[in-house]
Parts: structure tokens; C-alpha cells; sequence
């Protein structure tokens, strides 16, 4: 059983560590629950171990805007205090404030 808790918070901001890219939590998974196709995409010498809380992100980069499936390894906070300008994020969540959005629907 996992008992590894999340670090990140729904509605938190963060970036990724090593890629240009930054997002909104919108989902956690408590250890990896992507594809094995997908993990195995990623070059081995940089894939995360799968036992640890994966973060679906509303992404954005100088490009586009995106889904992003990063483990919690791959990331840290965002402190730019600047909101994330994914077009999907005024349907999951409610006003910016201190790098936070505040949610729209209420956890069971």
C-alpha cells in the first residue's frame, strides 16, 4: 500500500524542472496510472520511478497550451505569482489569489 502523500496541491501553480513549462494541478494520482506506452516513451535515464504521486497539469509553454501528465520528482512550486493562461482553466477553477485558484467543485 502507498502512504506517499501528494506535495502539491489542486489548484497550485507549478513548473516543471527541467522543461520550459508550467501548469495548474488539476489531479493527482497517488503512484503512476498512465500507459505503459507512455512510460516507455520517455528515454530511460530520465524516467521517474512510478511510485510516487503522478500530477495531471493544464500546461502552457512560450507555444501552446496542454494537458501535461509530470511525476512529482519532475517538479516544483511556481512563486511568480503569475496566473496560468490555459484557456480550460476558468472551467475547473475560480479566482487567482497567492499562486493559488481557488476550486470550483467541492472533494467527497
Amino acid at each position: 500500500m502507498n502512504t506517499a502523500r501528494a506535495k502539491y496541491n489542486l489548484g497550485q501553480v507549478v513548473r516543471h524542472r527541467k522543461h520550459p513549462f508550467r501548469g495548474v494541478v488539476f489531479d493527482v494520482d497517488p503512484e503512476f496510472q498512465n500507459t505503459e506506452d507512455w512510460y516507455e516513451a520517455i528515454p530511460e535515464d530520465s524516467r521517474p520511478a512510478k511510485e510516487q504521486p503522478f500530477y495531471h497539469l493544464l500546461a502552457e509553454n512560450d507555444q501552446s497550451f496542454y494537458v501535461a501528465y509530470v511525476s512529482e520528482q519532475n517538479l516544483v512550486a511556481d512563486y511568480s505569482g503569475e496566473p496560468v493562461e490555459h484557456p480550460d482553466v476558468a472551467d475547473l477553477f475560480g479566482a487567482f489569489q497567492d499562486g493559488t485558484y481557488e476550486l470550483h467543485f467541492q472533494m467527497n
